[in-house]
């Protein structure tokens, strides 16, 4: 994880691509060394409004390009600001289905300035996938982003 978090710190720090090439790279390294990673994207918050809107994503397209708070995983990550953890999809009554093939779901919040402005959210086609080591990896992640944004 060491030497994908050097890889991950290169590409935020890089001074030649703005901040939405970076996050699209940060994707594209996501869901080429991780592979039970298979959607890997971001979302924002929209304005003032008490919604979600999709940033960056390596994947399948999705229909959920904005997404109401409280709606879903991410809609609950908006709302709960901590990290949701989902082993298996099917098992969660609030959850959005973006594929058929998602069998389980990780958001991690990140703030600025202490206020939730985002997240990172990996779907899955394995159940359970998802390792201490990802979370933390995750919430590391969040936290390098939002010195950028």
């Amino acid at each position: 994880m060491s030497e994908l978090k050097k890889r991950l710190s290169s590409i935020l720090e890089s001074p030649k691509h703005n901040t939405e090439e970076k996050l699209q790279k940060v994707c594209h390294l996501l869901d080429q060394e991780i592979t039970y990673f298979n959607w890997t994207g971001f979302y924002f918050k929209n304005g003032d409004k008490e919604e979600l809107i999709l940033g960056p994503y390596v994947g399948a397209e999705t229909d959920h390009t904005i997404i109401p708070y409280g709606k879903g995983i991410c809609g609950q990550v908006a709302v709960s600001n901590e990290t949701f953890v989902v082993p298996d999809v099917h098992q969660e009554s609030n959850y959005l289905s973006c594929s058929i093939d998602t069998k389980a779901e990780i958001v991690v919040p990140i703030f600025k300035n202490g206020e939730n402005v985002g997240q990172i959210d990996i779907d899955s086609h394995t159940i359970d996938p998802f390792t201490s080591e990802d979370r933390e990896l995750l919430e590391w992640l969040c936290n390098e982003v939002s010195k950028i944004l």
